[in-house]
């Protein structure tokens, strides 16, 4: 059955709502990491480049996250020490690794505990097409093979790529290729030395790690995938044990897969470090901290 009737039927929502709501202005500057499909574009560590270069201007960030996966609706500061991804998810304890984070669902009420946090901006990852908080600065993330598509639920794309592209001060292409773009960003990894393992992972495309492994020279034994947020259950944490002795390979995973791991577990597991990169990044900067001067 086609999902086409249901894909406009979401689109005209989603567009009613955008053109009805009036939505909150922060008392600092709002940028909102932004992407057109649903999951898998590097949203999370484009965020944190994105607060290093904020740092390097001696600008204050704060995180804002609606916490997917994590059961606390919010507002609520993230405390890695006390909260897990069951809590506010793996993305909000990623961020939280690099500056204070809000798990907000509701991000007008997140934004305001972010600026009593001591935000001088604030950074959403995510939350494009939540119309109830003002950007001031949108970055578009194009992941590669982005270009084409069916709009949810009849495919990846939240919203059409041309109107996302109106929307956005800037978009950035994930990938070797600009492709029109007005920069181009990569996640390179940091660690570890390259063996033969089990890859697994939770998240939105989990091709693009075990791709990004083999690139790295890993041998990969297996390819184990799990839906996007995944919490592990016990179960399935002794299967993957058992498999990396059959195998007799290492497992890894993802940043992002390791903060929900238990902790007995997470200790036989490898994790693959990543930073994102940018083509030009003092570029980059520049247009960033021009865009939040003018808000």
């Amino acid at each position: 059955m086609s999902l086409a009737p249901a894909a406009f039927l979401y689109q005209a929502g989603y567009k009613t709502r955008l053109a009805l709501t009036k939505p909150a202005r922060a008392s600092v500057p709002v940028i909102c990491i932004a992407n057109a499909t649903l999951g898998g574009t590097g949203k999370t560590p484009f965020a944190m480049l994105v607060a290093e270069l904020l740092k390097v201007e001696g600008v204050t960030p704060v995180f804002l996250t609606r916490g997917h996966g994590g059961a606390e609706k919010g507002p609520l500061l993230v405390d890695p020490d006390k909260h897990d991804g069951c809590d506010v998810g793996d993305e909000a304890l990623l961020l939280a690794r690099k500056a204070k984070t809000i798990v907000s669902r509701d991000r007008p009420a997140g934004a305001a505990l972010a600026v009593q946090h001591g935000a001088d901006a604030i950074i959403m990852d995510d939350g494009f097409q939540n119309p109830t908080l003002h950007k001031d600065f949108s970055i578009l993330l194009i992941g590669a093979g982005d270009e084409k598509g069916a709009l949810f639920p009849a495919g990846p794309f939240r919203e059409r790529l041309d109107e996302a592209r109106r929307r956005a001060q800037m978009m950035v292409a994930m990938g070797p290729e600009k492709n029109g773009a007005d920069f181009r960003a990569w996640l390179e990894p940091v660690s570890p030395a390259p063996e033969r393992v089990i890859a697994f992972a939770g998240i939105g495309k989990p091709e693009k790690f075990f791709k990004t492994l083999e690139e790295a020279g890993y041998e990969l034994a297996q390819r184990i995938g799990f839906p996007d947020h995944h919490v592990y259950t016990q179960a399935e944490e002794r299967f993957l044990a058992r498999e990396a002795r059959r195998e007799k390979a290492r497992l890894i995973c993802t940043e992002k897969d390791a903060v929900k791991l238990s902790a007995d577990f997470r200790a036989e597991v490898m994790t693959l470090a990543v930073r994102m990169r940018a083509d030009d990044t003092p570029s980059l900067k520049r247009r960033l901290m021009a865009g939040i001067n003018k808000a």
